[in-house]
């Protein structure tokens, strides 16, 4: 394994239109993992515009790694089912980050980048990193794969082990 970069706080958000497979809902929650690190969110009974808030860490080491993320649904006696994926690339940030110590902003707000969505991503739309109060931080919308709808909302931040 790489050098330590810090530590990645994932926060799932909420998922927005995602697709029933139950009779009438579904019972949603999210697997966020990176690398060979795997953490979940709580199930959220029959819903399909949830709200999780969780936040999910992770230690985050170079050469950078994409966070991969599934959306199941928790079903009682069978296999939960798929109810899609997306990934989002942490290169972005983690450039975003060495520029603010370069910077060397520490209090207040920057935006030091935009992320588009293209067809090498998952973004549903325009994101900016920016740098506030010293945390770098970059929320998403994440269109689901695989799947006839779906999105996720995430809030990523490094905590750098850079000083």
């Amino acid at each position: 394994m790489g050098e330590l970069l810090g530590l990645l706080k994932v926060v799932v958000v909420q998922g927005k239109r995602l697709v029933i497979r139950d009779f009438k809902s579904s019972d949603p929650y999210v697997v966020v993992k990176l690398d060979d690190q795997m953490a979940k969110t709580k199930v959220i009974n029959s819903c399909l515009n949830p709200v999780w808030n969780e936040e999910l860490t992770f230690s985050l080491t170079d050469p950078v790694g994409v966070l991969h993320l599934e959306v199941f649904d928790k079903d009682r006696f069978k296999a939960d089912d798929k109810m899609g994926n997306a990934y989002l690339k942490l290169q972005p940030l983690v450039s975003a980050a060495r520029l603010s110590h370069v910077v060397r902003v520490s209090s207040g707000e920057m935006k030091l980048r935009k992320v588009v969505p293209d067809s090498d991503n998952c973004l549903v739309r325009e994101s900016c990193i920016s740098c506030i109060n010293g945390e770098v931080v970059q929320s998403v919308w994440l269109r689901l794969c695989a799947v006839e709808s779906g999105e996720i909302e995430l809030k990523v931040s490094l905590v750098s082990s850079v000083d």
